[in-house]
């Protein structure tokens, strides 16, 4: 069984701790990580940059990383970009007996209940959860939803997300990083310095479609 693992976000801009989280997550999870740009986020505002600049900005990003690709399927929906969609058409493509994942943050994962069926994703895929850095997320500290519904999925080892097609949710440590999209566009907007943040195709990329300055 090959893992696969959905890494959502806006992108907006992609960065150095994008990739960081991505490429730590195929090595210890040993999988396959695609990079999942939103299109309409139902949990977030709107997006600054459009959702085609987007995915050729984590497009650039991974170009020649060994194990990340982007799925573009959720930013080239003119619908709300629900998860549970997402998943269900995935599920029709490859069927139900290989084993997918999403890689979300910590804050992500605490407010599950608010996402559509939420209930439903557990059937339709494993959850990794990447932990606050020095910040482990102790299930007795989960709403009480969540609580009932996953602190008996957890699983110690990644091994165990390859031997079940959904359904497990483990608890991944992820690298430190001092990047974030809303502080690049932030600085980006002041004119300060910005670029060491993101990969230089990517710089090139929003400098040359004048994105964030305003």
């Amino acid at each position: 069984m090959s893992l696969r693992v959905l890494y959502g976000g806006t992108f907006d801009p992609v960065h150095a701790g994008h990739i960081a989280v991505a490429k730590h997550a195929r090595d210890v999870l040993a999988a396959e990580v695609a990079l999942l740009p939103a299109g309409d986020p139902p949990h977030k505002g709107p997006t600054l940059a459009s959702a085609a600049q987007r995915v050729a900005m984590c497009d650039l990003a991974i170009a020649g990383i060994r194990g990340l690709r982007v799925d573009a399927r959720e930013a080239m929906r003119d619908t709300p970009s629900w998860t549970f969609d997402t998943l269900v058409e995935l599920r029709e493509e490859i069927g139900f007996d290989l084993p997918v994942a999403l890689l979300i943050g910590a804050d992500s994962f605490l407010s599950l209940p608010t996402w559509k069926e939420w209930r439903a994703l557990f059937g339709l895929a494993h959850f990794v959860v990447a932990e606050r850095p020095g910040n482990v997320l102790q299930a007795n500290t989960w709403p009480t939803e969540l609580h009932e519904a996953a602190s008996e999925r957890i699983v110690q080892t990644p091994e165990e997300l390859h031997q079940a097609a959904a359904g497990s949710v483990f608890m991944m440590n992820q690298p430190v990083f001092p990047h974030s999209s809303s502080e690049i566009r932030a600085r980006i907007a002041q004119g300060g310095a910005w670029q060491t943040g993101v990969d230089p195709k990517v710089a090139d990329f929003i400098e040359s479609n004048a994105l964030y300055r305003q």
